[in-house]
Order: structure tokens, then C-alpha cells, then sequence
């Protein structure tokens, strides 16, 4: 006799039927939504924003990860001492006590030129003719004083205390008359020299030196207060140079210098600083110096290139790596790792230096801190995202 299945093996049998389609149930539709059910499958890792924290003074600071950058580094801002050499660049100018203009005291017009841009001249020399009726009338009453007085001083008339009154009248006449000449630009020699009216006068060179400007065309009318001719001379000049402001405390009036020159890049021209700008230019920390040099052989010009070497007392400077710098809105930034994830943004100013790979520091930042070197321009990207910014 065929023993019949018991009823509770029946109802596992059914339990197990419902568990194998619930669990087809389920794979298909897992593979239907292409990943696992919620609840079920491994729970993501949230993702960590950079994140502006305004400081209670006022400062801004980037607070990330280093995961958020990879091959972020960081190097620490160095001071070292500066040569006992300061060099600058400037450029040749006249001495401006050495400069002299022949300028138009009359309205007339040019009548003779004897000299062209870049001719020298000495003193005294003729340089160009100028014809005016002023020069006309003022030499009629320079002449006409001069007859005034012989006249009051003859013994026929001096024969009472009135007459030697007219005397000092008549001589009295004669300076301001000669005065006049002298106001309208005419010499003593040539007041000295004159006899006869005449509307033409010759004027001289005041300085001797080189023709630097020469506005003066053969009939071309004058008025008063034209400028003719520029003279300088040479055998002085000035080179006027660019320091910045941290160096001023190594230099004074008076301190010995060379210079070189790309003309004559063999030899050394000496002189010394002259004299120090009382400002300083607000856009790059600079200020000029004028420096006094011997040009006797004539061979510095004007507006030439050259490069100045002051002996003077070393100094400090701080120096940071190139790669630390970003160049952001026209102003120079690095970014100064205060640890913990933490970095500030700070805004430098940066000096001329010659070791290459190596920035000198104005100001912005202090020795012994330390800047983002490796990446300084993912994490200002980074920095603008956190402000809403576009980099």
C-alpha cells in the first residue's frame, strides 16, 4: 500500500515553488533597471566640495582635501641675502642744468640760420638773425639817451646845480634804454658795438654744447615766447635707473657707481647717484634715481640703454619656486597652505631676479610659509567654483 504525502511536506513543497519565482521575479528585475535595488547594493560616497570660510578678519580660505588635487605640493617661501651689488637699468639723459633754449623775446620773422640739429656751438657763437621793428625803435632810443646825456654832461651846460641834475637824468635815460636791448635779447657786445638803428640783431649761443632741437626756418615769423634752439652739452649726463622700493634702504646721494652700456658693452663709465625720487610709482613699487656720470669722450647719447652697478650693503629678500605663482585679473596670487586643508588666497607683488625657476617676493607673504607649488592652478580653478565663479 502506496504511502500518501503528508499535508506539511505538500505545503513546503508550495512554500519553495513561491520562494524560486519570487526569486526569477526579482533577477529580472534587477537586470531590468541595469543595477541592484535600493537597499540592497553598496551605499555611494558622498562627494566633498570646496568650500569658501570667510575668517572673522575678513580673510577668505579654500578648505578641501588634498584627494581633491592630485600631485598637489608645497614648498616654503625662503629669504636669502642679496649680493653686495645692486644693478638697475636706465637710460642716457641731459642734464637738465646743462641744457639751455634760445627763445624769441620779439614778433618778426628768422632772417639767417648758421646751424643745423647736432652742430656744435660755442659760446658766444652767432646762431641765428632775427629781424623785428622792435629792435629798431629800441636801439633809436637807446641812441637817442646816449645823445641826451653827452649833451646834459658838456661844460657849456654845466654850469649850476639844475644842470648836474639833468646829468643823472640823462645817465639814468641811458641804463634803462640799455636795459630794453638786454630784455629783447641782444648782448653787451653788440649794444656796445651799435652806431646805427637797425632792425636785424643776431642771437647768440648761450652755452656751449650741441644743437639738441632746432625749430628755426629761414623766414618763418616769430612770436614772443618761441623756443629757436636746445643746446646740451655732454660732457656730463645723466643715466636715470629703476630700483625698487625695498632696495632704497641700501642707497644714498653720493655713493659711487658704474655703468655699462649696450653700445660699448667693454667699458666702464663712472660716476654717482645724484639724486632719489621723494616718490614712489603706486603701480610697481618703483622709484628712480638720477646718477651723474663722466662723458668726456662724448660717447653716452641721449636715450641710450645702459646698466648701472651700485657697491652697497647686502639686504634679505624672499624668494618663492615660479610654479607657485598664478597670474589671475592682471595681478600676481599664491596660494599659502595653513594646514589642515585650509589654503589662502594672497595677492603678491613680484621683483625683478635673475635665478631662473625662482620668483623674488615684494610683499604678500612672510619667510617660513609655505605655498601650493605642484597644481597652483587646479586649485584656483577650485577657488573661483567655490566662489560661483568662472576661472
Amino acid at each position: 500500500m502506496t504511502q500518501r504525502p503528508h499535508k506539511n511536506w505538500r505545503f513546503a513543497r508550495a512554500n519553495l515553488r513561491s520562494l524560486r519565482g519570487a526569486m526569477i521575479v526579482l533577477a529580472m528585475a534587477t537586470v531590468g533597471c541595469g543595477g541592484p535595488a535600493p537597499g540592497h547594493a553598496a551605499v555611494d560616497t558622498p562627494v566633498v566640495v570646496p568650500q569658501i570660510v570667510t575668517q572673522a578678519d575678513g580673510e577668505k580660505i579654500l578648505q578641501m582635501t588634498p584627494a581633491q588635487v592630485p600631485g598637489l605640493t608645497t614648498a616654503e617661501v625662503t629669504q636669502i641675502e642679496l649680493p653686495g651689488v645692486l644693478e638697475a637699468s636706465g637710460q642716457v639723459a641731459f642734464d637738465d642744468q646743462r641744457v639751455s633754449t634760445i627763445v624769441s623775446r620779439v614778433a618778426g620773422r628768422i632772417d639767417a640760420t648758421r646751424v643745423s640739429q647736432w652742430d656744435n656751438v660755442r659760446r658766444g657763437e652767432r646762431i641765428v638773425a632775427l629781424y623785428s621793428p622792435d629792435f629798431m625803435t629800441a636801439e633809436a632810443e637807446y641812441l637817442q639817451a646816449q645823445t641826451t646825456a653827452k649833451l646834459s654832461s658838456a661844460p657849456a651846460f654845466a654850469t649850476s646845480a639844475a644842470t648836474a641834475g639833468g646829468e643823472n637824468l640823462g645817465a639814468s635815460m641811458v641804463a634803462a634804454a640799455r636795459r630794453k636791448l638786454e630784455l629783447l635779447g641782444m648782448e653787451e657786445a653788440d649794444i656796445a658795438a651799435l652806431s646805427a638803428p637797425t632792425p636785424t640783431v643776431w642771437m647768440r649761443a648761450p652755452i656751449s654744447g650741441t644743437v639738441v632741437e632746432n625749430k628755426a626756418v629761414r623766414g618763418a615769423a616769430v612770436n614772443p615766447g618761441d623756443v629757436l634752439y636746445s643746446l646740451g652739452t655732454l660732457s656730463d649726463v645723466w643715466i636715470v635707473a629703476n630700483i625698487y622700493e625695498d632696495d632704497l634702504a641700501r642707497i644714498h646721494v653720493g655713493q659711487a657707481l658704474e655703468a655699462v652700456t649696450t653700445a660699448y658693452p667693454d667699458q666702464t663709465f663712472s660716476g654717482f647717484i645724484s639724486r632719489i625720487s621723494p616718490g614712489v610709482d603706486p603701480n610697481t613699487h618703483t622709484l628712480q634715481i638720477r646718477c651723474e656720470v663722466k662723458n668726456s669722450g662724448g660717447q653716452l647719447k641721449p636715450e641710450m640703454l645702459a646698466r648701472v652697478r651700485i657697491v652697497t650693503n647686502p639686504g634679505d629678500a624672499l624668494v618663492v619656486p615660479m610654479e607657485s605663482l598664478v597670474f589671475d585679473t592682471d595681478d600676481y596670487y599664491v596660494y599659502v597652505d595653513l594646514g589642515g586643508g585650509k589654503f589662502a588666497r594672497r595677492k603678491v607683488e613680484v621683483g625683478s631676479w635673475k635665478e631662473q625657476g625662482s620668483a623674488r617676493v615684494l610683499s604678500g607673504l612672510k619667510a617660513g610659509e609655505r605655498v601650493v607649488v605642484g597644481e597652483s592652478i587646479q586649485v584656483n580653478a577650485l577657488w573661483h567654483q567655490a566662489n560661483g565663479e568662472s576661472s
